[in-house]
């Protein structure tokens, strides 16, 4: 059964940067296709960027394009979230999630995530 455990989450200034891990265990994570997403205080979860299980191809919400990416390690069976240019409106729990995928380059759905993390906590102060 997989798991995932993010990690990296800490308070951070507005305009400074901050990477989030996504560690997995129990599977190989090759096999799946990974997904990032988000819950601010009083708002709804947001998917935010996603990346297929061979690294190959990915999708970003507009809310985030050029400033965050998305990429991964197979061999650490980690994906990770660079997160640039943080605004306050960034402040969230953040949660990475995945769903098995047979094509390397197919990116699926933010509804598809079968396998949910915890989430990790980042604060963007102004």
């Amino acid at each position: 059964q997989l798991q995932l455990v993010e990690s990296g989450g800490t308070l951070v200034q507005s305009g400074g940067s901050l990477r989030l891990s996504c560690a997995a265990s129990g599977d190989t994570l090759d096999d799946y296709a990974v997904g990032w997403f988000r819950q601010a205080p009083g708002k709804e979860r947001e998917g935010i960027s996603c990346i297929s299980s061979s690294g190959s191809s990915t999708n970003d919400a507009d809310s985030v394009k050029g400033r965050f990416t998305v990429s991964r390690d197979n061999a650490k069976n980690t994906v990770y979230l660079q997160m640039n240019s943080l605004k306050p409106e960034d402040t969230a729990i953040y949660y990475c999630a995945a769903v098995a995928t047979a094509v390397g380059d197919y990116v699926p759905s933010f509804e598809a995530m079968d396998w949910w993390g915890k989430g990790t906590l980042v604060t963007v102060s102004s």
